[in-house]
């Protein structure tokens, strides 16, 4: 984990994060999987972050806990003896920053992201022929430190590049790329 000092003087620790960008299709939800199991068979704590464009659901309709939240809770907890889930209703305010998202998180690891393509972190595109966009996202993003793809890839420059199925050596790069180091006990 990265220490930081936080606006209070506090100590922060920010965990080992690593991203998945691409378009729409591009196997950025089949490689995250994929990393997951790989990665907590190598016996490390990961978790994941994913960021939708769109509106989403967990909770269906008709439940008890979809009724708290159209009554108008603010937060919902669902807690069983296997999961729990906090909803956190928006209600017309700004979607929270990357930051504090990963703020919320229990300490991992590492966290892996799912789209926040924009973010300044270290992050694998992934390409596929089948993608909804085939724009390359390396040539205007300092931050991608490798490309997977489905394909033969002609403009990486200095970039990896690897198969967009080949989860153990991705892994590796990753892994040596944030200086993951061995797992936490």
């Amino acid at each position: 984990m990265a220490r930081s000092i936080g606006k209070h003087g506090m100590t922060i620790s920010r965990p080992k994060i690593f991203g998945i960008a691409g378009w729409k299709n591009s196997g950025k939800t089949g490689l995250a999987v994929r990393l997951v199991t790989e990665f907590t068979r190598r016996g490390y704590r990961i978790s994941t972050i994913k960021h939708a464009h769109h509106d989403f659901d967990i909770d269906k309709v008709g439940a008890d806990s979809f009724r708290h939240r159209e009554a108008g809770a603010h937060e919902v907890t669902i807690v069983s003896g296997t999961r729990y889930a906090i909803m956190h209703e928006l209600r017309g305010a700004p979607e929270p920053s990357f930051e504090e998202i990963l703020a919320r998180l229990a300490p991992c690891d590492l966290v892996l992201i799912e789209g926040y393509k924009h973010e300044p972190i270290p992050k694998i595109e992934a390409r596929r022929l089948a993608a909804a966009k085939t724009e390359p996202l390396a040539p205007q993003d300092p931050y991608i430190a490798a490309i997977a793809a489905d394909h033969q890839v002609e403009d990486a420059g200095a970039l990896a590049v690897f198969d967009l199925n080949d989860t153990i050596a991705i892994a590796d790069f990753i892994a040596a790329t944030i200086h993951l180091g061995q797992p936490a006990k």
